[in-house]
């Protein structure tokens, strides 16, 4: 969107397709290419542009994936069910997910720093899948944690 906000107009909704009306009845029917105006070519040339910043963004091996794919709009939702799954396959990883950080606790070998690491990491994982968790839920959850920590501290203290 920051490039061209058409642009995501293109990977949401599929490549326009120049069209006319032709018959009796009328009915729609695509334009060949001698029958393109300058309108049709600018929105055509999106369609390729949307291609190319897709294309030119992923790895080879997703490379591999979307070759065979003819639209922006293929290029993302082969992208975006490789990365996040199906929505059974999403909302299980969220639902793990959401378990992990119900169930999160900091280890007894853990620093403070990389106890942070890993729920951060759980959070954002969460947060990509579409399933924000209020802020005051995570200073509560931060508090338990900490609170948790000193607990353990006193105790090895004793």
């Amino acid at each position: 969107m920051a490039e061209d906000y058409e642009l995501w107009d293109v990977i949401c909704d599929g490549p326009f397709v120049p069209t006319k009306t032709s018959g009796d009845p009328a009915i729609i029917v695509p334009k060949t290419r001698k029958e393109f105006n300058d309108a049709d070519r600018k929105a055509i040339e999106k369609n390729f542009h949307a291609n190319k910043i897709l294309v030119c963004g992923i790895s080879p091996d997703e490379n591999n994936m979307i070759s065979a794919c003819q639209s922006a709009k293929e290029i993302w939702e082969a992208l975006q069910t490789s990365h996040e799954g199906t929505t059974q396959v999403k909302q299980s990883k969220i639902d793990m997910l959401t378990i992990e950080y119900e169930l999160f606790i900091m280890k007894d070998d853990e620093s403070i720093q990389n106890m942070y690491t890993c729920f951060t990491s759980i959070i954002n994982e969460l947060h990509s899948l579409g399933e924000i968790i209020p802020r005051n839920k995570l200073g509560s959850k931060m508090l338990i944690l900490f609170f948790c920590f000193l607990l353990s501290l006193r105790i090895y203290c004793l």
